[in-house]
């Protein structure tokens, strides 16, 4: 490897490395701002929260690899311009495409790198991560008895202390509302003291058990008589000691089977999105031609229509149906009698608000089945759009940084997240399009790839001919000749 080679790849993999975990701290920080109410108050172990952090950093790294790209490679130029490194490189007759030749087998194999992640690392990440976020969502917030506050966490039980003991345990001026009858607040507790315990007993059961000191308890009972006799019952009874047993069901941490998630399109490889993705996709045309079918048209329709809807059986028939040119409907209408004609309409409108009412009932869940079977190819094609990423964010931000010739974190970072803001509008639409059958898959998921790369290609030709797109003289040059034209054109007029 040449000397040159080699301060240019130093020069690269230093911005990049440090850009690249900068991104991943960023975008982390806006998992915890969506999930912040999910993981606080819950008790959570800090290795779980860890474990899930973990995971969510790995979800993230197809993001990062093309936004550290574009960032590290204008920061690399910007420098080598900022220095004069590119001008004295172009001085001993070095070519800008020569200079960016050892980066650009650096950016060939981190994209290969990303497509490796994203296929078969990534897949197994999220299976480990949606799993445990399902866990944690499922686990109850940590019970926390306040002073003065009905604290309403467990099930079936509302309880509200006055005080709270200098260890805790021990709690005054308790009342507690039962509502396992489900008949509202019929049953309240009122007790001097108490203490609360948890219990744990086999297979890893837990129960809290609350002991009340010298308290009443007080129940509405039902009446027990109808008409305008009715007599509302009420039963109360005094203890020095009484114990409630109250489930601790939800509390417990306990992790969800991977299993459940192993199907999802985000957990699988591309070879598995292909294999999956049929197979849902034959399922989703199936019940296409179920629904098609249940509708209620004319008999020779109806088999037409069958055929239609799945027209890939090859022991089905098509009964091609020939244009009936030798009747005709208004001579035959006309002939029936008004008791025929009111039934044929009588039958025609209800053919009709059956079919409609079937329409309105399947057109939801079509609709829902059709946009979950574009998840599988939506995400074989991703794993491709956000790796090739990468090699087109190189051919921006090489390029755009010799020509801004600003190195730093300054203007660099700047136009990195203007341009990969734009780019993430431009996925994401392609992506809602693609799914909503609005545009071609292919179309809507390599939509932001297509318009960047011409852009690519074009900063590129820039760069390598010396254009001074960023240089403000240049424009101010052009728009006074502008200015000058238009008021000299003004003025012959005139004249």
């Amino acid at each position: 490897m040449k000397r040159l080679h080699r301060f240019i790849i130093g020069s690269f993999l230093g911005p990049f490395f440090m850009t690249f975990f900068i991104c991943i701290f960023i975008l982390l920080m806006q998992f915890l701002w969506k999930y912040i109410d999910e993981l606080v108050g819950k008790g959570l172990d800090w290795k779980i929260v860890s474990e899930l952090l973990l995971y969510a950093s790995f979800g993230l790294v197809p993001l990062a690899f093309p936004l550290a790209m574009l960032l590290a490679s204008i920061m690399t130029f910007g420098n080598m311009g900022e220095n004069y490194e590119l001008v004295a490189m172009k001085a001993s007759g070095i070519s800008l495409f020569r200079i960016m030749r050892p980066l650009m087998a650096i950016a060939i194999l981190l994209t290969m790198s990303a497509f490796y992640f994203s296929n078969n690392i990534l897949p197994k990440t999220n299976l480990k991560f949606y799993s445990l976020l399902y866990s944690v969502k499922r686990l109850k917030p940590e019970m926390i008895i306040k002073e003065g506050v009905f604290s309403n966490d467990m099930d079936n039980y509302s309880i509200k202390v006055e005080r709270k003991g200098l260890d805790n345990n021990m709690l005054y001026g308790l009342m507690i509302y039962n509502h396992s009858q489900q008949d509202g607040n019929s049953t309240v507790t009122l007790a001097d003291s108490g203490k609360m315990e948890i219990i744990e007993l086999a297979d890893s059961i837990q129960f809290m058990t609350v002991t009340l000191f010298n308290g009443h308890s007080y129940t509405d009972e039902k009446e027990n008589r109808s008409g305008g006799g009715k007599r509302f019952p009420f039963r109360q009874e005094t203890f020095e000691k009484e114990v409630i047993n109250i489930s601790m069901l939800g509390f417990e941490f306990n992790r969800t089977d991977e299993k459940l998630y192993a199907g999802a399109s985000r957990m699988l490889n591309t070879r598995q999105l292909r294999f999956v993705g049929d197979s849902t996709f034959r399922e989703y045309k199936f019940r296409v031609w179920r629904f098609v079918t249940s509708l209620s048209y004319q008999s020779d329709i109806n088999k037409q229509v069958a055929w239609l809807a799945n027209s890939n059986d090859s022991l089905r028939n098509n009964p091609r149906l020939k244009p009936d040119t030798l009747v005709d409907i208004d001579h035959v209408f006309s002939s029936l009698s008004t008791f025929e004609k009111e039934e044929l309409y009588q039958k025609t409108i209800a053919n009709v608000r059956s079919n409609s009412q079937l329409i309105t009932q399947q057109m939801d869940e079509m609709y829902t089945r059709k946009r979950s079977v574009n998840n599988f190819p939506m995400e074989w094609h991703r794993k491709y759009t956000l790796s090739i990423a990468c090699l087109i964010f190189f051919f921006i931000g090489a390029p755009l940084g010799a020509i801004i010739r600003k190195g730093g974190l300054g203007m660099p970072v700047v136009v990195s997240i203007v341009l990969f803001i734009f780019y993430y509008i431009l996925m994401i639409t392609g992506e809602k399009f693609a799914r909503e059958d609005a545009w071609s898959m292919i179309g809507g998921m390599w939509f932001s790839s297509l318009v960047f790369l011409p852009l690519g290609i074009w900063l590129t030709y820039k760069a390598a001919t010396d254009s001074g797109i960023m240089n403000l003289e240049s424009y101010q040059l052009f728009f006074k000749k502008l200015i000058n034209l238009v008021f000299f054109k003004h003025k012959n007029k005139e004249i």
